[in-house]
């Protein structure tokens, strides 16, 4: 299964009604009001740009950011962007949405802004460019819920509504929940969920994810429970005592970086302070690419990942 991108045929089939503006949507704990829908957009990192990608919108961007500093392009995303400019090769600075005369920054915190950084929505406010924020790291600004697919369903419906592409944006949301309830069938009821621990970096400390990470609801889509689900935060670092104690049955490697996932197993095999964990000791690993992990398109297609290797392991 691979994610969907909508259709050509639909995309250029006769529209309902053109959708009426002004539209005002929430992102995070603001409401923001367009006048129109934005024409020069720019999207920051690799599962924001497939968000994009995946409601027909390369035609109203001028540019990508924050993919090539940390991550390789897969094949995949790579024909799909080879129209766009990759305008900074980390989080960008103001003067690099400046230059590009954006008009909309879809990005998120930590995921190409900081908290009190030199790009946020009150920074670029000023130079009229609207900032929509990923529901997922609304954490950082608001208390949220715990990460769910209602977050990533609510972006793709906001920016629908943002863009002038609602119809689209509602089916895209209705494949998505339909294949998500045949990957959830598929993965079956186990007699209880299986323990996981995500390894995303890290080898003094691992760099994980916590109960309002996507990865959180991706697993328990997928019939187990991350072990970390008490930990109030979305990506964190915790000590590797923390991981030991829990004693995860299986280990999901984030694959991204200069450090492969095959490198970063290799570490946890070797290293005889994880010797007697469940995972380590069984050699129960799976591997997402950080395009899956996070909130995006692959999110669907990754629980079906997880659910089989849950279910091998369950055996």
């Amino acid at each position: 299964m691979t994610f969907r991108i909508l259709p050509v045929a639909f995309l250029l089939a006769a529209p309902a009604a053109a959708q009426a503006f002004p539209v005002t949507v929430q992102s995070c704990d603001r409401e923001i009001t367009f006048e129109g829908a934005p024409e020069r957009a720019v999207s920051n990192d690799v599962n924001l740009t497939e968000m994009m990608l995946a409601l027909g919108l390369r035609d109203r961007m001028v540019g990508y950011t924050g993919v090539s500093g940390w991550k390789t392009l897969d094949e995949r995303l790579r024909a799909d962007v080879e129209t766009l400019p990759e305008l900074s090769p980390q989080y960008p600075g103001r003067e690099v949405l400046l230059g590009a005369n954006a008009d909309f920054y879809f990005a998120g915190w930590n995921y190409g802004m900081n908290v009190g950084g030199e790009v946020t929505p009150d920074t670029l406010a000023p130079f009229g460019i609207s900032v929509y924020e990923l529901t997922e790291s609304c954490t950082h600004v608001m208390e949220k819920p715990k990460a769910s697919f209602e977050d990533l369903y609510s972006d793709i419906r906001n920016l629908g509504t943002i863009f002038g592409v609602a119809e689209r944006a509602e089916a895209l949301v209705a494949d998505w929940h339909e294949d998500l309830v045949r990957q959830k069938d598929a993965a079956g009821n186990g007699a209880r969920p299986l323990r996981v621990f995500v390894y995303d970096s890290g080898e003094d400390t691992p760099f994980t994810a916590g109960r309002f990470a996507m990865p959180t609801a991706l697993i328990e889509a997928a019939g187990g429970v991350n072990v970390m689900d008490d930990l109030e935060k979305s990506w964190a670092t915790v000590g590797w005592e923390e991981m030991i104690a829990r004693d995860p049955e299986m280990i999901l490697i984030v694959n991204y970086g200069e450090v492969t996932a095959a490198q970063k197993r290799e570490f946890l095999m070797s290293n005889p302070a994880f010797a007697d964990v469940i995972a380590v000791r069984e050699n129960n690993f799976v591997t997402l690419d950080y395009v899956a992990a996070t909130p995006g398109p692959r999110n669907i297609e990754a629980v079906g990942v997880l659910a089989r290797a849950f279910a091998e392991a369950g055996e």
